[in-house]
């Protein structure tokens, strides 16, 4: 989850965009020793806190602070969703940062972002970090652009697997209805993998560990989206850098169109693709040209790149999130095989606790 911008712009939604402070410079000669602000830290401790404590909501906790002792208890049921998605948040920025480092591009240590859990039931907004030097080469940034998303699925796709298999799988019932999580490519297939039934044919209580995977999955796909300066822009310009900006604004056009032709068609749709397109626009659909921008990516590079694009397909989802309203009950037959795969996980509140089957 990167555009040119002073240090006063923040990220909007969970994503890690690294930021260009200065001028690019030689980047041996403002190299410094890595140190652990303070701020940073606050930052981390609190995000951690507004994650467990989404988590402890999704648990069915009542978390107040009038009630300071019950609360600190209750909180302990939220970690099984706050360790997984900050680990995972934290691989994702650490990647960058780490690698930032191995090629000598000062790079500030992640900033976390905190949202009360009554406004962002996540939260957290995810993350960022700040490049104080531009990369010099087209290879060294798509090596920094490219590690955040690989570190973070890296862990985002055994979180989900555990997590599915703790989850409560019960037979199709939409008569509840509640949050409905989408599917993406990656998503589906793990859940077939670890279920062992079609998951759009049963209802699917998630586990929050694997809410905090399915998170994962969602944060590398908006990183890895092919625009401007995220992660997935840095790819695109390392591949196609005269062509960066049309890719750019042909995905702004997309994201327009994911919205206007299911809406025409009554078909399912998300509305934040219109927060995106927005956003993109408006913090730029261009990308700074690195001092060597000639130099073609080598072979191993370029393979590792296309490999990154094919992560964002397995990991894109069009409806990432949608209110599913109830249904009538149908009569059901479920598969024999359903009725074997009934693992327990902990009540979540009304919303999350009627997940009405994992479908793309």
């Amino acid at each position: 989850m990167d555009e040119i911008a002073a240090h006063k712009d923040t990220p909007t939604v969970l994503t890690d965009i690294p930021r260009y402070a200065a001028r690019a410079m030689p980047a041996e000669s403002v190299l410094e020793r890595p140190r652990i602000p303070p701020l940073n830290v606050a930052l981390f401790l609190l995000t951690m806190l507004t994650a467990t404590t989404a988590g402890a909501y999704m648990n069915g906790e009542d978390v107040s602070i009038f009630h300071p002792f019950l609360a600190v208890a209750a909180l302990r049921s939220g970690l099984s969703f706050s360790l997984p998605l900050m680990a995972i948040l934290l691989a994702h920025e650490m990647g960058h940062y780490l690698t930032s480092r191995y090629h000598g591009v000062p790079t500030s240590l992640p900033y976390f972002i905190p949202a009360p859990p009554s406004i962002f039931i996540f939260g957290t907004f995810g993350a960022f970090i700040r490049m104080k030097a531009m990369p010099r080469t087209r290879r060294v940034m798509f090596d920094i652009g490219a590690a955040g998303p690989w570190a973070g699925v890296i862990l985002a796709i055994p979180a989900v697997m555990i997590g599915l298999y703790l989850s409560d799988v019960t037979p199709l019932d939409k008569s509840a209805g509640g949050l409905e999580l989408g599917n993406s490519l990656l998503f589906l297939g793990l859940s077939r993998i670890v279920l062992g039934v079609d998951p759009s044919m049963v209802n699917v209580n998630l586990h929050p560990i694997a809410f905090a995977g399915w998170i994962g999955l969602l944060v590398t796909s908006l990183n890895l989206l092919p625009v401007g300066q995220l992660d997935g822009g840095h790819v695109i310009y390392a591949l196609f850098p005269r062509r960066h900006r049309t890719i750019s604004t042909l995905f702004v056009v997309s994201c327009v169109l994911m919205v206007v032709v299911p809406l025409a068609l009554g078909r399912e749709l998300w509305w934040g693709w219109l927060l995106w397109a927005v956003l993109s626009i408006a913090l730029g659909l261009g990308h700074p040209s690195t001092v060597d921008r000639d130099t073609p990516l080598n072979p191993r590079r370029a393979l590792a790149a296309w490999m990154t694009v094919a992560l964002f397909i397995v990991t894109f989802s069009p409806v990432p999130l949608a209110i599913a309203p109830p249904e009538q009950a149908m009569p059901q037959n479920p598969d024999e095989h359903t009725q074997e795969i009934v693992h327990h996980a902990p009540h979540y509140d009304q919303m999350l606790r009627h997940l009405t089957g994992i479908r793309i």
